[in-house]
């Protein structure tokens, strides 16, 4: 494919302009030019034009190339620059050349440009090319290590004669002993505590073998695994041995309720009030439950080995011979299949039945399980049960997750900042930093998306205009859905207030967006409107979904695409998407979904393929007034005046962050890592602490607990709790107490300097 180029020419005189556009035409490459004259006119194209290459006249009547030059190298390192000059003249062509100029051509031998300009660019691809390859390079090489020092299980290299060469952090640990001190010595003197290896030493059996070979050590209250693998060399002699102990003691523990469960499920399967059974590949019945038999009036030994279809009326057994056992041979499975039984009465009973498949190692079916449940409610007690579990099984993936994660990401993200603070801005190294703390920003974004899913989203709700807060975000709607579609806005007229994060109206509007957005091919529209509507009992019951009372709508339509019915089946299902792998999570309107739950409301989707698609969200009317709302600062960072902050937080890289990022402030920090040292460093502490930032949960007391304890030292001391999620401390089902300032990691600099002078000004006016 050619490249086209976009070139930026500061050029006076428009004959040369003229030859240089047809020097460049006799090259194989395309190519649009912008001309300017003026320092103005070439900064705004600088910027704007997005040029691939610069060509610069020395000397222009309002302007010159050198100062041109300076201000490119200032903004953009690495943009080819070329002077096309008549009067440059060696000296200052080297001069040129100094001050990061790729090339010059002379105007009377004007022949030479387009090869200049074809060297320039590929000079610069070649250097793009490089960049890229070392930063990967680079990447596997943390990765391995880091992967390395994640494992869980100890890991050592050994020589053959067993004196360990690398071991992992997991090894450190387990021994208790630094990598220094680890290194050199051999695995049966700091396994196994001796100074010659034991008989059954696995690495001298391995020796022998040259396989693999495993020892279990049991102490009264670990059970250990030692695996030990050759590593041998071209010639098959032995170079290296891995040696890995793995704690497995809970796998134990697992195979002990392993057997236990096997027996609970025996039971279960025979007591279940449900009709289970088992069939062979060829439908006979291997194995039935007692509810099964009872169910149906039969003895055990009269049902065993019969065809299952001999239990079916006729038409059923039609059906499941036609259609349901060549799907299920097919799939593996059927679900929610309409049969009727006949019992041994001759009554009729009408089932769902759904079955799945077991399979052999090449993946044919050796035999099939079977539930059949009384068709009675079984839809809708299905439905809500599958729901529950899936939210469940979230909440409980985003609470566990969060908490560590949001740390580790806290400490990335702010000595990320701290660095780029350091790196020169137009050097690689900065944009390096700076692409570290995008994916950060990304990772942050997707457990913020996990939580509010599963409701557990700290939030400080308050009484807000809806039309005001979306008119604010309009700037940065229209930024996000690009130019090409059309976007409009119809907000409602007198409009009832809402009791709402703020926050999370941007997470609503910033998804369903990006999802109209992506859903309109080329030229569209999207609409974001409000309104008020009351439902009454008599509408909501003949409208599935539907709530009774008071409600602020806010609707966000699109010309997109739409969504069949199977689509829209799932839609707000975790993890479910039909973008491309690398363009969706699959949590966007999972998110929007958990957010309109967490604040009592619910969702409508009207939408058909080739129609677009609106999305009618209710969130219920709030009587209260709403909060004015503020212009925030974006560009300048607040400083401190010297104020005593106490930083109080159990993980003590973070509290490292925390106290170098307040010192930069300009705040005098004492920091302590447990609750009980902030105590005793309060009481010995002579002057005036002015704030308590504390982490929530840690060991000995809560951050609520330890603030409570601290006030009655400092009355007016003020606080800040953060963690990487909440918890009943300082927040209820996810809304912070009144009065309550938090912030949630992981945070940026900015963050922690806004809200800390914040708390520090209130009431001091």
């Amino acid at each position: 494919m050619v490249e086209k180029l976009n070139i930026l020419l500061l050029e006076d005189n428009s004959e040369d302009t003229e030859l240089i556009n047809i020097e460049l035409s006799k090259e194989d490459f395309l190519f649009r030019i912008k001309v300017v004259e003026t320092e103005d006119n070439f900064l705004d194209a600088l910027i704007n034009f997005v040029p691939d290459i610069i060509l610069a006249d020395y000397t222009l009547p309002s302007y010159d190339g050198l100062s041109a030059l300076l201000l490119t190298r200032e903004r953009s390192p690495n943009l080819p620059f070329i002077f096309v000059s008549g009067t440059i003249g060696e000296e200052k062509a080297i001069e040129a050349m100094r001050n990061g100029a790729t090339d010059y051509v002379i105007k009377e031998n004007l022949s030479k440009l387009g090869s200049a300009v074809t060297r320039a660019i590929q000079e610069r691809n070649e250097v793009r090319k490089s960049r890229v390859l070392a930063k990967a390079l680079k990447e596997v090489a943390d990765q391995w290590r880091t992967t390395f020092d994640a494992i869980d299980d100890a890991i050592s290299l050994l020589s053959p004669q067993g004196e360990i060469l690398r071991c992992n952090k997991a090894m450190e640990k387990f021994l208790k002993k630094s990598f220094h001190e680890t290194i050199g010595s051999t695995c049966w003197e700091l396994v196994h505590k001796t100074q010659e290896p034991i008989p059954e030493c696995p690495v001298l059996r391995m020796r022998e073998t040259r396989q693999r070979e495993t020892m279990i050590m049991d102490d009264g209250e670990k059970t250990l695994q030692v695996i030990v693998d050759p590593i041998l060399d071209e010639n098959g002699d032995l170079f290296q041995i891995v040696h890995i102990i793995s704690d497995i003691t809970e796998r134990i523990q697992e195979e002990k309720r392993l057997q236990e469960s096997e027996e609970r499920y025996r039971k279960l399967y025979n007591e279940t009030p449900a009709m289970l059974h088992s069939t062979n590949i060829d439908g006979c019945l291997v194995s039935v439950s007692d509810f099964w038999l009872k169910k149906l009036g039969y003895e055990r030994n009269e049902v065993i080995k019969k065809k299952f279809i001999d239990f079916l009326t006729e038409k059923s057994r039609q059906e499941a011979v036609e259609v349901n056992m060549p799907r299920f041979l097919k799939d593996g499975y059927i679900n929610d299949i309409p049969y009727q039984f006949v019992k041994k009465n001759g009554e009729i009973i009408n089932v769902l039945l759904s079955a799945i498949s077991e399979k052999d190692s090449d993946g044919n079916i050796i035999r099939s399980m079977a539930v059949s449940i009384d068709m009675t409610d079984y839809k809708k007690l299905e439905a809500k049960f599958n729901q529950a579990q899936k939210m469940e099984s979230v909440g409980r993936l985003a609470g566990g997750v969060a908490h560590d994660y949001n740390n580790a990401l806290t400490v990335i993200m702010g000595y990320t900042e701290l660095a780029m603070m350091d790196a020169d801005p137009a050097g690689p190294l900065h944009a390096d930093l700076n692409q570290v703390l995008k994916a950060g920003r990304r990772a942050q974004d997707i457990t913020r998306q996990l939580l509010a899913f599963a409701r557990k989203q700290t939030i400080a709700p308050i009484a807000l205009n809806l039309n005001q807060t979306v008119e604010s975000m309009i700037k940065m709607l229209r930024r996000l859905i690009g130019e090409d579609i059309y976007f409009v806005w119809l907000p409602g007229k007198n409009l009832w207030n809402v009791k709402m994060d703020p926050s999370q109206i941007d997470q609503i509007l910033a998804n369903l967006c990006v999802n109209s957005r992506d859903a309109i091919a080329g030229v569209g529209k999207i609409i974001i409107e409000t309104d008020t509507v009351v439902f009454d009992a008599g509408y909501c019951a003949d409208h599935a979904g539907f709530i009774p009372g008071a409600f602020v709508l806010m609707a966000i339509t699109d010309n997109g695409c739409g969504m069949d019915k199977e689509i829209l089946d799932d839609i707000f299902e975790p993890f479910f998407t039909t973008k491309a792998i690398d363009k969706g999570t699959g949590l966007g309107l999972a998110t929007v979904y958990g957010i309109v739950k967490q604040n009592n409301g619910f969702i409508n989707v009207y939408s058909e393929p080739g129609k677009g698609t609106s999305i009618k969200i209710y969130i219920p009317r709030h009587e209260g007034k709403a909060v004015e709302s503020q212009e925030k600062n974006t560009a300048v960072i607040p400083q401190g005046h010297g104020e005593t902050i106490l930083l109080v937080e159990d993980d003590r890289t973070i509290l490292k962050l925390g106290k170098k990022i307040l010192n930069g402030l300009g705040y005098t920090v004492l920091t302590a890592d447990t609750p009980k040292k902030a105590m005793n460093l309060a009481q010995e502490h002579t002057g005036e602490i002015h704030l308590l930032v504390t982490d929530v949960i840690m060991p000995e007391m809560n951050g609520r607990e330890l603030s409570e304890q601290l006030q009655s030292l400092f009355p007016d001391l003020k606080c800040i709790f953060m963690s990487g999620y909440t918890a009943n401390a300082i927040a209820h089902h996810g809304v912070l107490d009144e009065g309550v300032h938090f912030v949630q990691k992981p945070f940026s600099k900015k963050d922690l300097a806004t809200i800390v002078r914040k708390v520090l000004d209130e009431n001091n006016n």
